[in-house]
Formats: structure tokens, sequence, C-alpha cells
């Protein structure tokens, strides 16, 4: 079993990565460990425990900015922040529940980390749009900082949209610079129902081209969801604008108000649609929007038993199928067919896991990019091994 490093500063940390790297000493970097399911299993020889790296270090509501340490569980950043009304605009979802884990675990840097975001992707960015700036230590021992706590245009490499996605593989962050947003007074969900997937994915488009300023747009089977948010006499007008659009959907209206919205939307968030089934692989899968429906039909003329939901305003597709040796990666993977999306498998066991790639395959070009950054960071592959494969 392996041993557990828990630092409880940043120096102790710098010195915990120097002695591992002067051991040859693998390491299993973990915050909360609510995302340990996702990914290739590591083989390492310690756990980097950062949950002992905790706490706020700033929080200026009036910049819209906080500052705070790696092991800072996101639940209570989200508490502070609900105090003055303010909110992370880009939705992390809560992906524990459905890895197997109990709900309200995981860590703002481990969302970073792996560029996680929720439906409001679409109007407010990534992760990695939200990070302002960080510090922490490369895997060759050196504590190095990026950014800063404003938004600036600099020169250089942009060292946030790098590291964001990256799983912990290149370095650990000690701290971290977020930009935050006003929460909305009032959310609205104008609800299509009876749409099929094609007619949704074509309702979602129409409202995220329009001027009525649509946040999320979703789709579930015999839903289609498209949420309005600000202040009440903005939401209202864009609301009567949107439902007048949609008029020729050919579908009946619903509106969900304020607070069944915001349950709705955080259902959406955490992929709570496919958590009934706790046996089923997950994929995430990413595509150009109006390519879902007929990827989707591809996988379900092999698997009809798939079930799915849009989000993205049909970019994103959360896909469950039943169980299977090798989670029909190729069959999945095979449906994207030349739309320059990619697969991601989610959830799946352990053995299936190892037996499959997780993330989308890349060309020569990109597994040579890749290998350049590995070798920067992180030389001797100390920080995660295995886990991207």
């Amino acid at each position: 079993m392996s041993q557990t490093i828990k630092p409880r500063s940043s120096e102790e940390l710098r010195q915990a990565v120097e002695w591992a790297l002067g051991e040859g000493v693998t390491l299993d970097v973990r915050g909360e460990g609510s995302k340990l399911g996702l990914g290739k299993q590591m083989r390492c020889d310690q756990v980097l425990d950062l949950s002992g790296i905790s706490g706020i270090v700033d929080y200026a509501p009036e910049e819209l900015v906080v500052t705070l340490r790696a092991g800072t569980p996101m639940r209570e950043v989200e508490a502070l922040l609900a105090q003055r009304n303010q909110m992370l605009a880009f939705e992390p979802p809560d992906l524990g529940p459905l890895l197997g884990q109990a709900p309200g675990q995981g860590t703002l840097v481990g969302a970073v980390m792996g560029n996680l975001a929720g439906s409001r992707r679409l109007s407010a960015g990534a992760a990695r749009d939200h990070l302002l700036g960080f510090s922490g230590v490369n895997g060759r021992g050196e504590a190095f900082k990026s950014g800063g706590r404003v938004m600036k245009n600099v020169t250089g490499y942009d060292l946030s949209k790098v590291l964001a996605g990256s799983w912990g593989t290149l370095a650990v962050l000690d701290e971290v610079s977020v930009k935050v947003l006003p929460a909305p007074d009032q959310t609205a969900t104008l609800m299509l129902l009876g749409l099929d997937d094609a007619a949704g994915v074509r309702a979602m488009c129409a409202a995220m081209g329009s001027p009525h300023e649509v946040s999320g747009a979703a789709h579930l089977p015999g839903r289609t969801a498209l949420r309005l948010e600000g202040v009440a006499p903005s939401v209202e007008a864009r609301l009567k604008g949107l439902r007048e659009l949609m008029a020729d959907a050919g579908a009946k209206m619903e509106e969900l108000g304020t607070l069944e919205s915001r349950t709705f939307w955080c259902e959406v968030r955490d992929v709570a649609p496919l958590k009934a089934a706790p046996d089923a692989v997950v994929w995430k899968i990413s595509c150009p929007p109006t390519e879902g429906p007929a990827i989707l039909t591809r996988i379900k003329t092999e698997r009809p038993e798939a079930r799915a939901f849009y989000d993205w305003s049909g970019g994103l597709i959360w896909l469950a199928l039943p169980p299977s040796d090798d989670a029909d990666h190729r069959i999945v993977r095979g449906a994207l067919g030349a739309t320059g999306g990619h697969a991601t498998l989610i959830r799946a066991p352990e053995a299936v896991r190892v037996a499959v790639p997780v993330f989308q395959p890349q060309s020569a070009a990109l597994i040579a990019l890749a290998a350049r950054v590995k070798e920067s960071f992180d030389p001797k592959a100390l920080f995660n091994p295995g886990r991207m494969g």
C-alpha cells in the first residue's frame, strides 16, 4: 500500500517534490480524491495529499477575484462566494457521485486541472478561462509562478492553458487565483417538450444564435431546456422574445422559475440523468453541435440500449452504455467519423480503463508536442504517471 505525504505549506510541498525527485519516487497527486476513478489506473509509490494546504488566502469581492490554496474544498469556496452573491461562472461539476464518491467533495484546483465546466461554458468559457494566476512546483523540484490576480494581456506562454486539463501530470499547484462573477438575481428556463434529438439541437442552436443571451442549452429525451439569467426585467423580456422565436418549433412550452431552474441545471451539470444505472459505462463526447444527433444515431445502431443527453447546445453528449469488456470504445470513437470530435471514457471498471484508451487517441504530431511539454515540466514522470495513458 502506498504511503502518504501530506505537506502543510508551500515550502513543505517543494521539499516533498525535491525528495521524490532525488529518490525516484512517483507521486499520486490528489486533493479530496473525488475523481480518482477518472483516467487510467496509476501505480504510484506515494500519495501526495494536498488537503493540508488549504484555506482562502484573499477574497476581494469588489475586484471579482478569490485566491485560495490547492486543498481548499469546492464547497468552502462556493459557500464563501454565496455570502456576497457571487459565483464561479464556469459551473464546475460535482462528478463525485457519478464516480462512486460522496457528493460535495472535490477541490477547485481539481476542477481546474481537469478543465471541467458545466452548462454555462457556452457563455462564460471553461475553467482555464477563469484562472488568473497560480503558483506551484514542477517535476524538477522548482517553485514557479504564473499570472496574477487580474486579467492582463501579456507576451510569453499562457501556462494556464497548458496546465488546465493536464490532470495533475505536469506540476503540483499550491495556490490559485480565479475570476468570480455576480450571481444572477433571477433564472428562468424555457422548456420545449416533445422534440426529437435533431429538432432539439436545431432549437438550441437557434436560441444560442439569437440576441436573447441564453446561458445554457441542454436536450434530454423529450425535453429541450433553454436558460436565461440576469435581473428580473431583463429575464422577463428575453423570455418573451425566446418564446416568440421558438413558436415554430412545434413543441409545447413550459417555464421553470428560479428555484426549479437552479435544481434542474445542477442535475445537468453533475450528469445526474445518467446516475440511475450505477454499472453503466459513461462517455463524454465533444463534437460540433449539429453533428451530435448523427453521432448518437450511429452509436444506437450498434447499441440500441444506449442512453444519452446533450449539453452545450449539442456540443457535448453524455452517453451511458451497458457494461462491456472494452466499453465499446471502437463503436463510440468510430461514430465520430471525421467530425473532429473526441470521446473521453469517464466511468468504467478499472480493468476496462487499463485495456482501452480513456482519452481520445492523439495524432503523431500532438503526441510529439505533448511529450515535449511533459519533458519541460516533469521529465522524470513524477506526477500521476500513466493517468492520461
